[in-house]
């Protein structure tokens, strides 16, 4: 039997480790993951085109027909190239930042550079979730440098001392940092207290309650063993 999962990018590494396990004890499964992003997998849950679409952002309203199961939590990252001195911002800086309103790492206390900013696009669960908690009413400037996914972003940064962008935090490695926002830094403990604010949850999406291989997949992704290997990877387990 084969089972199709498609949709959000962020979702999509974590999914396809959490697939290739599945299928290690489960020979008579075919797991099919694909990214597309978080709207992509909206409409691959609607239609049908996929078994289960996954997103990293909250459903909109047109979108609440159909059946949603949190496999975790994620903090976005705010994330700065390891050589850059700035240590935090809060989120209205950053939200002045993406909107092309501050343009230099000198007026934030850094060194006297431009600032690349590098976001998400359009259709991602990232860039929305980072939208809805972080720019509110503002939008992102047209000088932004668009990327089309987390793995993207991440290689701009590390490359890159003056850039500025945000990933998921379970992929920052030592080749980035991740930042204070409003003096919090998003770690586990501070995610779980609720002290970090720029939360998304990871959503696996059906058109209805999924049945057969569909919710042996999901049961086992929310079930101990999935949730413990989504730990290790730096996702915020949601089911005990």
């Amino acid at each position: 039997m084969t089972l199709t999962i498609a949709g959000s990018t962020s979702v999509q590494p974590f999914a396809e480790k959490l697939a290739e396990i599945y299928m290690a004890s489960n020979a008579g499964v075919a797991i099919n993951v694909q990214g597309g992003g978080s709207t992509a997998g909206v409409r691959a849950a609607e239609t049908g085109a996929a078994q289960i679409g996954m997103s990293s952002r909250h459903l909109k309203e047109s979108e609440e027909t159909l059946h949603q199961v949190t496999i975790a939590l994620d903090g976005i990252a705010i994330i700065v190239n390891a050589a850059n001195p700035v240590a935090g911002l809060s989120r209205a800086q950053v939200a002045a930042i993406f909107a092309g309103e501050i343009s230099r790492w000198s007026q934030i206390g850094g060194p006297d550079r431009q600032i690349h900013f590098v976001t998400r696009e359009e259709g991602s669960g990232t860039r929305g979730a980072f939208e809805e908690m972080v720019m509110g009413k503002r939008e992102i400037a047209p000088r932004a440098l668009v990327q089309d996914s987390n793995g993207a972003v991440r290689e701009i940064v590390a490359s890159d001392p003056n850039a500025l962008g945000y990933i998921s935090l379970g992929l920052v490695d030592r080749r980035v940092r991740a930042i204070a926002v409003d003096g919090v830094l998003p770690t586990h403990d501070a995610i779980v207290d609720k002290r970090y604010a720029v939360v998304r949850p990871f959503l696996f999406l059906t058109r209805e309650e999924p049945g057969g291989a569909a919710r042996a997949f999901v049961e086992f992704v929310t079930g101990a063993e999935g949730q413990r290997l989504l730990g290790l990877e730096g996702l915020i387990p949601v089911h005990q």
